[in-house]
């Protein structure tokens, strides 16, 4: 199993959770995060983390979610990792909860 990061991440990019990862697996795009399945270790560390819930357990990604199963996995695979904390954008705060953001999605 592996965490997910989902939607509402886009355009938030909240990089608390990076700071409390033990093996390195996120990623970082140009205004998303992602998580390599292939590096995490199941720690659920993260998950608490993210001031607007936007990770989640494989188990528990919601219905309307699953298409970030695929995309974690393939967006980690060619964006750099991400170590540290760094500043969110200072419009975070006005996307979080906004549906409809995967279009907004840069790559």
């Amino acid at each position: 199993m592996t965490y997910i990061v989902a939607e509402d991440c886009i355009k938030c990019k909240h990089t608390d959770c990076v700071e409390v990862c033990p093996v390195d697996c996120f990623h970082e795009g140009p205004n998303f995060l992602v998580i390599d399945p292939e590096e995490c270790i199941d720690c659920a560390l993260c998950e608490p983390e993210c001031p607007i819930e936007a990770i989640y357990s494989e188990d528990d990604l919601p219905e309307d979610q699953i298409e970030f199963l695929k995309l974690n996995e393939e967006l980690a695979k060619t964006w750099p990792i991400i170590t540290e904390m760094i500043d969110s954008p200072a419009d975070a705060d006005d996307w979080a909860g906004k549906p409809d953001k995967l279009k907004l999605l840069e790559r």
